[in-house]
């Protein structure tokens, strides 16, 4: 257990006068103290006589110690005050509670963090997470949001504690380190959140990360989770809605997987099929024989709805050089672009011949 959570009580007790407050562990080492000038200081005889007596309050060396046992009962630390007096005594057993309160709650909190850490990365079978959700008096049916913040050219290992601070609702929230890029948030929310509101906040995340350490991250968000045992379904959701972004909406930071649209389904796709739906539709010639100006007029086309006098007010080109330019795509390819489900088969063309491309780049 990190000694900070100890040391963050223990300042508060520093305001009494004439009394010296304090931690030390098993072996007698002072972990944390409102006189900092002890803290590291080693006494070992005192830690024995603590462990052989972890019921009640114990007189040392003009100190007064009380144990803090674990779950099974073990002696991990002890709480000490200066003087061997019963205001002594009873000062060290009001820090005792104080300190042992703190303890409990940052492993109840750890425990449920790790638990849910667990359901995320299906590392618990599924009859299991209704026996540990019990146990952790963790709501099961409660909507709750995955995000998958993924950092991007820097990592900076205090992004968790700037996510952590965000969210004020500790023990509903999580912030969990995955590996040294992605960190996983899980919010609960309420039934009436939209996806809108779920975008908004990935945007809050990022904005943040950017402002405070100067870190730029890709957020990607899966659908909401209904039960704590579709907590994995939806981060693996949001796995892909990055992977996917990543590929086909690469000017995008923030990305829902409810939008990500054909580019999903093309995606999953193997990549021989993929190599056989561009053949079947390019028999005249290969997409790759269509030039840079040539598909710039295309995905332009695309943005305009297939309108063509719109598309040729954008290109800043007279109507009729762009009627041409479509003819000529036409005789290259066979498909007329302004017939709708040509305009489809050859948007998912360039879509899948993305998609190689990406492959072929790994």
């Amino acid at each position: 257990m990190s000694n900070s959570v100890f040391q963050s009580v223990i300042v508060q007790l520093k305001d009494i006068p004439d009394r010296v407050f304090g931690v030390i562990d098993t072996e007698g080492c002072v972990v944390s103290c409102t006189d900092i000038s002890l803290l590291g200081e080693r006494w070992p005889d005192a830690a024995l006589k603590v462990g052989s007596s972890t019921d009640s309050v114990v007189s040392y060396g003009q100190k007064c110690f009380k144990a803090i046992v674990s779950n099974a009962n073990y002696f991990e630390y002890a709480v000490f005050c200066t003087g061997s007096d019963e205001v002594a005594k009873n000062s060290c057993l009001m820090a005792y509670i104080a300190l042992n309160d703190a303890k409990n709650y940052y492993e109840e909190k750890h425990d449920r963090g790790t638990f849910v850490k667990n359901i995320i990365m299906d590392n618990i079978l599924p009859g299991d997470i209704y026996i540990r959700a019990k146990e952790l008096h963790f709501a099961t049916d409660a909507p709750r949001a995955v995000f998958l913040v993924r950092q991007v050219s820097q990592a900076d290992v205090a992004t968790v504690d700037v996510l952590s601070n965000m969210f004020t609702e500790k023990t509903q929230d999580f912030v969990l380190s995955i590996n040294e890029t992605d960190i996983a948030v899980v919010k609960q929310i309420t039934p009436t959140t939209t996806g809108e509101d779920l975008e908004r906040l990935a945007e809050s995340m990022a904005e943040t990360l950017k402002n405070e350490l100067f870190v730029k991250t890709v957020i990607g968000f899966g659908t909401v989770a209904e039960h704590l045992r579709s907590l994995a379904d939806s981060y693996k959701e949001a796995q892909t809605a990055i992977d996917v972004g990543k590929v086909f909406d690469t000017e995008k930071s923030i990305i829902n997987y409810e939008n990500l649209g054909i580019g999903r389904l093309i995606y999953q796709l193997p990549t021989t099929l993929c190599e056989i739906f561009l053949s079947e539709v390019f028999k005249k010639n290969s997409i790759d024989s269509l030039d840079q100006e040539t598909l710039f007029t295309i995905n332009k086309f695309f943005e305009n709805n297939l309108n063509v006098s719109e598309t040729s007010r954008k290109l800043f080109v007279h109507r009729n050089t762009l009627v041409y330019r479509l003819e000529k795509i036409k005789k290259l390819t066979g498909l007329d672009l302004r017939q709708f489900d040509h305009a489809i088969v050859f948007k998912v063309a360039l879509m899948v011949r993305k998609y190689l491309s990406s492959r072929e780049n790994r």
